[in-house]
C-alpha cells in the first residue's frame, strides 16, 4: 500500500469528466474547441487540465483502456428513414421470386458495381508477396485518359448461382443496364432456361435501372420485343440497395478476388472477374462492351406511351411487367 496515490483516487470528478468528454453528443460547454476537434489522448488531455484537473494524455490513456473505450472507425448501418410500405415490399418480392422459381421461370438480380479506375493504381485490400517487396502503384488516382474508368454491370441468376459482368467502358446509363441483360440471356440465359416466357428483374430503386427512368422502360420494351419474353420488375426500396442479393452473391466475391491487384488492363478485369468462384458453386462469365451510350437521352410522354405496361396494384411504381407487342407495331 505504499507509494504516492494515483490521481483519479485524489480527484474523484476525472474519469466522470473524461467520459463526459468522449460521449456521442459533448456534453459542457458548447463552445469547448474539442467538439470540433479529432479527440486525441492529448486534446483530451488538454481539455481536462482546462477543465480544472491534474493529468496527461498517458493517465488518459490508461483511464480510457480501464473504462474500455477504444479507437472504432465508422462502419455503414444506417440506411436513412425507412419506406413505411419497406417490409410488404420485401415480403411482395418474396413471394415473387418464390413463383417465379417454382414455375422455373428465371429471375435475376441487377445492379452497376462500383466503377473503376483501370491502370496500376492502389487496389484495397492485401496479396502475398515476397517480404519488403511489394507491388509498386501510383502515388495518385489520376485517371489515365488511354485507359480511363469501366462500369461493371452485373446479372445474378438466382436460380442457377451464376453470374454475368458486362464491362462498360462509356457512361453507365439505361440503355447500357438493358444491354447487358441483353448479353446475359444471348450468351447465358436462354441456355439454362430455354422454356422460358417470362423474366423476374429485382434491381435497386436508383440508378441507370431506376423505377422513374423512363429509358429503363423504353430499352425493356425493346428487349422484351425481341425475346418474346414477360418482363416483370421489382425494385427495392429506397435505402435498402444492400438486400440485393447481387450485392453479397456476386460483388462482395469478385472484391474479395481482386482485392490487393491493381486493374492495369481491361484483359486483366475480366480475367480476375471471370475467375471468381465460391465453395457453393458460383460461376461467372464477363465480356468487355466497348459501345457508346450518351448520356441525357430525353424520352417524350408520347413515346412513354407506347411502353406495353402493366402496373401492379401495390406499389405499381416499384412493382411491373412490361410485355412484348403481339404485333408488327414494335416500340
Amino acid at each position: 500500500g505504499g507509494g504516492r496515490k494515483r490521481t483519479v483516487y485524489n480527484d474523484s470528478t476525472l474519469c466522470s469528466d473524461l467520459e463526459s468528454l468522449i460521449e456521442p453528443e459533448t456534453a459542457g460547454d458548447p463552445e469547448s474547441p474539442l467538439r470540433w476537434t479529432c479527440k486525441s489522448v492529448r486534446n483530451l488531455a488538454q481539455e481536462l487540465k482546462n477543465m480544472g484537473h491534474n493529468t496527461s494524455h498517458r493517465m488518459v490513456a490508461e483511464l480510457l483502456h480501464e473504462m474500455e473505450y477504444s479507437l472504432q472507425a465508422n462502419r455503414k448501418i444506417l440506411e436513412g428513414d425507412s419506406h413505411p410500405d419497406r417490409d410488404e415490399q420485401f415480403e411482395f418480392i418474396h413471394q415473387k421470386v418464390t413463383d417465379f422459381q417454382s414455375r422455373s421461370q428465371p429471375v435475376i438480380s441487377v445492379d452497376t458495381k462500383k466503377k473503376e479506375l483501370v491502370g496500376d493504381f492502389r487496389n484495397n485490400g492485401s496479396e502475398l508477396h515476397p517480404k519488403g517487396n511489394p507491388e509498386k502503384v501510383r502515388v495518385h488516382d489520376f485517371m489515365i485518359p488511354s485507359l480511363g474508368k469501366v462500369a461493371p454491370y452485373g446479372v445474378y441468376d438466382q436460380t442457377q448461382n451464376s453470374g454475368w459482368v458486362n464491362i462498360g467502358t462509356d457512361h453507365d446509363t439505361a440503355a447500357f443496364a438493358v444491354e447487358s441483360i441483353r448479353r446475359w440471356w444471348n450468351i447465358m440465359g436462354n441456355e439454362v432456361h430455354p422454356k422460358a416466357h417470362q423474366l423476374l428483374i429485382t434491381a435497386d430503386g436508383g440508378g441507370s435501372n431506376g423505377s422513374r427512368i423512363r429509358l429503363w422502360k423504353t430499352e425493356l420494351q425493346k428487349f422484351s420485343n425481341e425475346t418474346n419474353l414477360e418482363v416483370s420488375v421489382c425494385h427495392f426500396p429506397p435505402g435498402t440497395s444492400k438486400w440485393n442479393k447481387i450485392e453479397h452473391r456476386l460483388f462482395s466475391y469478385i472484391s474479395q478476388n481482386w482485392r490487393g491487384k491493381p486493374l492495369v488492363s481491361h484483359e486483366v478485369i475480366i480475367n480476375l472477374i471471370a475467375s471468381t468462384t465460391t465453395r457453393k458453386g458460383l460461376t461467372v462469365k464477363c465480356q468487355l462492351d466497348t459501345n457508346k451510350y450518351p448520356k441525357g437521352i430525353k424520352i417524350s410522354d408520347k413515346y412513354l406511351r407506347r411502353v406495353n405496361i402493366s402496373r401492379n396494384e401495390f406499389h405499381g411504381d416499384w412493382n411491373y411487367t412490361i410485355m412484348p407487342y403481339r404485333s408488327t407495331d414494335k416500340l
